[in-house]
């Protein structure tokens, strides 16, 4: 999945390459087939002296990438590059990925009026699309699904209507084939809001873990000596109880409701659904949410509730409750299911 905050720090630190009299080119994943550690839409950056900030693989691939990102530099064009990680002696010492990767790399300057406007509409954090003939040609940047900066007259209307059409359930990037002419969708989202209806103390790893995994958390909680930075570094904090806070600016955001008191556990769910949840994970027995929907006059089919919350991996700690919670965070965002991997042909499906 393309998020917009590795693009802005793929940018930034290109940025700050410039300042050093760097030149620096972005490398993206375009495709993939079978098996790759990264999805289509990862990114990172390369300078022409050999910095480099993220990773497309497992560290396998970056050496020979960056030869290929110098080329490009000094070329001043982009390159497209293709990878059969089936040639697992080449790459990985016998432990590659068995699948098929391509590559592009643009070298980025800091006139480019398109590339210009992609920095700045990242530092925005708001929904955004590229559509990039491969391995160079027509570039569109659109905000949603207006086109605000490239050759917008040039690009083909069926690409344009296939960047539309899964604006919202495109999980990865893509490749579109039009007449022959091959182009690269990028769809690159804010992070997801994900509300923490509880501070107590399993409440810490949860919120930690899910920042990792690239979540906005707020910590709804009116205790303020548990609702407060040092417990929970880098989130935001609503110190008031549920029924006090307003739902409108919390829409469209993920609710964990974890306050272990069942009066603010309703008040909490009657909030979340209040305010057009993607999704609502309740701690707890599965008898009790039914209990506390029934209480505010709902029931599981109300909205998108997961009862009770989390994998079942047998999770015992809060560290291990953790896991679990985040864990199914994670497979909804990306739209799968969370079952373990072994015995499938390919990661990445």
């Amino acid at each position: 999945m393309s998020h917009i905050d590795e693009a802005r720090q793929v940018f930034q630190r290109i940025e700050e390459a410039w300042s050093e009299g760097e030149r620096a080119a972005l490398l993206t994943i375009t495709q993939v087939k079978g098996s790759s550690y990264r999805l289509p839409g990862a990114k990172m950056m390369m300078t022409e002296s050999g910095k480099m900030l993220g990773s497309l693989s497992g560290g396998c691939l970056e050496s020979d990438l960056y030869g290929w990102a110098e080329k490009a530099i000094k070329e001043e064009k982009p390159r497209l590059v293709q990878y059969d990680l089936s040639e697992s002696e080449m790459w990985t010492l016998g432990i590659g990925c068995k699948g098929t990767m391509e590559v592009a790399i643009f070298p980025i300057h800091p006139d480019d009026p398109f590339w210009r406007a992609v920095r700045e509409a990242v530092a925005r954090d708001g929904l955004i699309s590229l559509a990039i003939e491969l391995p160079e040609g027509v570039r569109v940047l659109f905000n949603g699904t207006t086109p605000i900066a490239g050759d917008i007259d040039r690009l083909p209307e069926s690409v344009r209507e296939q960047l539309e059409r899964r604006l919202h359930d495109r999980t990865k990037a893509e490749v579109a084939t039009v007449d022959g002419r091959r182009f690269y969708i990028d769809t690159m989202r804010p992070n997801e809001r994900l509300i923490i209806c509880g501070a107590g103390h399993d409440a810490v790893p949860v919120a930690a873990l899910a920042a990792k995994c690239r979540f906005r958390v707020t910590v709804l909680d009116p205790r303020k000596e548990f609702n407060s930075s040092a417990r929970f570094p880098g989130a935001e904090h609503l110190v008031v109880e549920p029924d006090e806070a307003d739902p409108a600016p919390l829409a469209g955001s993920w609710w964990l409701i974890m306050n272990h008191l069942q009066m603010r556990d309703e008040a909490a769910l009657r909030l979340a659904l209040g305010a057009q949840p993607k999704y609502i994970g309740v701690l707890g027995p599965l008898a009790r949410t039914r209990e506390m929907l029934a209480n505010i006059g709902a029931d599981l089919s109300s909205g998108p509730i997961h009862a009770p919350v989390g994998l079942s991996i047998g999770a015992e700690t809060f560290e291990e409750v953790a896991v679990s919670i985040v864990a199914e965070l994670v497979a909804v965002r990306s739209g799968q299911t969370g079952k373990p991997l072994h015995g499938k042909e390919k990661i990445h499906t």
